[in-house]
């Protein structure tokens, strides 16, 4: 059995638009509030970890589809940046969905999807763990589809004989039913008040012209 480092090195991975839906449901909020750097403190702070690396991914609406939601990351990301929060993030890819009304009449609208956020930052967080750059990998999503990732860790725990931990942590509350973390991972729920307490009191919404 690998040895349990008494300092776990720990780095967050945010899934930026699966924690901002989330927190939309569970707490209501309508924007992205989240303070990418105190919410991982203050979770690797109750669970006895190290935080070492915060590591922040998303799609970006462009400017002409979106200018406030545009902006609105733009401002937010260059911030986290000045934070020393690695940032990866692309443009949203844009496709028609059509669905069928009760009265048989179809609509169809435009919905924004990621392309290549997942996969950039499963990458990551397996380049990582060979790399021996942390202990545990604290990741903000509930996306199952990084479940095989968990597995790859666990690989890689045999391969190396080295203790290492995943974890995925998400919001919880009465009106969010999505209690589920990542399959084959250590869950850490959020509840209102941590969260509230991790809140980024800057607005970077652009501001309306008077």
């Amino acid at each position: 059995m690998p040895t349990e480092p008494a300092i776990k090195r720990t780095i967050a991975f945010f899934d930026g638009q699966n924690l901002f839906h989330a927190v939309k449901v569970a707490f209501g909020y309508t924007y992205p509030n989240f303070d990418a750097l105190k919410l991982p403190q203050t979770i690797c702070q109750q669970q006895g970890w190290n935080l070492i690396k915060v590591c922040f991914y998303t799609g970006v609406p462009d400017l002409q589809d979106n200018p406030k939601g545009h902006y609105f990351w733009r401002n937010k990301l260059a911030a986290m940046g000045r934070q020393g929060i690695k940032v990866y993030s692309r443009s949203l890819v844009y496709r028609n969905q059509t669905i069928k009304l009760p009265d048989d009449t179809e609509h169809t609208f435009l919905v924004a999807s990621e392309k290549g956020i997942d996969i950039r930052l499963a990458l990551d967080i397996i380049r990582m763990g060979l790399d021996g750059e942390y202990d545990v990998a604290l990741v903000f999503s509930q996306d199952q589809d990084l479940s095989e990732v968990a597995d790859e860790i666990r690989d890689i725990t045999k391969v190396q004989g080295r203790w290492i931990k995943i974890a995925s942590s998400f919001p919880i509350s009465p009106t969010y039913r999505n209690r589920r973390g990542i399959d084959k991972t250590d869950w850490i729920p959020i509840d209102r008040p941590t969260y509230d307490a991790c809140t980024d009191p800057r607005d970077y919404r652009p501001k309306r012209k008077t």
